[in-house]
């Protein structure tokens, strides 16, 4: 009992301890700086977007992009800063004209000519069907029938 009562005052303080904590505070240039090199392309890596690659143009991007911002610029001109400078490679979501109608379209294309291929190699893999039976003769007609017959007996 002795022993607990002494760390009494040490248990406290602990649990004390995060109300003693700052708040964690949030610089909205770096939300913006963010939310921008999410949508733009790192040029030297593949397909990896500047805010995630930690080359030196995308450094030097999301600097720039910083740059940009305090200079008072809006997320539209910043971003066609970029497009004016690399071209619409370095969107993450090109648009859907010029070079970037083929993107958005070659998808769409290669499934459906993978699609008609199939069907039509699958079309002529199929095998003719039979030809109808020839016609019996009396002779046969009556001995199958007489065959029927014994089978039913």
């Amino acid at each position: 009992m002795m022993k607990t009562m002494r760390r009494l005052p040490y248990l406290l303080l602990i649990l004390a301890l995060p109300v003693l904590a700052s708040q964690v505070s949030e610089d909205p240039l770096a939300r913006q700086v963010q939310e921008i090199s999410m949508d733009l392309r790192c040029a030297v890596c593949q397909n990896q977007p500047v805010a995630e690659s930690n080359s030196d143009l995308a450094r030097d991007m999301r600097a720039l992009i910083r740059e940009q911002l305090q200079a008072g610029k809006s997320r539209e001109e910043i971003m066609n800063y970029f497009v004016e400078r690399y071209g619409d490679y370095i969107l993450l979501n090109p648009p859907q004209r010029g070079a970037g109608t083929v993107v958005w379209l070659a998808p769409v294309a290669i499934l459906l000519l993978v699609g008609i291929s199939g069907y039509l190699f699958l079309r002529h893999r199929v095998r003719p069907t039979m030809p109808s039976p020839p016609k019996l003769s009396k002779e046969d007609a009556a001995r199958v029938r007489a065959a029927r017959k014994e089978a039913d007996r």
